[in-house]
């Protein structure tokens, strides 16, 4: 009884956090199959230690997972090298237009290509704030680091997103002219 008791919790509480640790994954992995792999290990590990969950932020407390598991999976496996397998079709939009397409799927690529020139504390906390929606505290509780080193480097990495993003585009202006 206390089994499908523990199950039950569970999926109400973690289940709904699924979507939101899988992009997590993938952005720290920067690979669609390792990403779903560290997902669904990190999934495993939290429904192992569910029991020790006494309240407060689920959404922190499964992103946590998530987060040490993808960098056991980057320290085991020493890939550094990122690969994008961004999937166009299945983003598209209906009544997008071939012209809007191909600029979306440009910008998208300036941003990845923006973010992976970044530290990867920096990715991280841009990532876990502005994709995830993550408030700083959740932030500080995820990455295991200080209310005020997040709001820092959260500072840090806008700036550093904003000039790659400047460089990227000024050398496209000089390149067309």
């Amino acid at each position: 009884m206390l089994q499908a008791e523990h199950r039950a919790r569970f999926e109400r509480l973690v289940l709904p956090h699924l979507d939101a640790a899988f992009n997590l994954a993938a952005w720290i992995l920067s690979s669609r199959s390792d990403a779903e792999d560290v997902t669904q290990e990190a999934m495993l590990r939290a429904y192992r230690f569910f029991g020790g969950f006494y309240g407060g932020d689920v959404r922190a407390w499964l992103l946590q997972i998530v987060r040490n598991t993808s960098y056991t999976c980057l320290e085991k496996n020493r890939r550094m090298q990122m690969t994008d397998e961004f999937n166009e079709e299945l983003h598209m939009q209906s009544s997008a237009t071939p012209e809007s397409i191909a600029i979306a799927g440009d910008d998208r690529e300036h941003l990845k290509q923006a973010l992976d020139t970044l530290p990867s504390r920096f990715r991280e906390v841009l990532v876990l704030r502005e994709l995830q929606g993550c408030s700083y505290k959740e932030i500080a509780e995820i990455t295991s680091t200080p209310m005020g080193t997040v709001m820092s480097s959260l500072s840090r990495a806008r700036r550093q997103l904003q000039s790659a993003m400047a460089k990227h585009a000024g050398g496209e202006t000089a390149h067309e002219l």
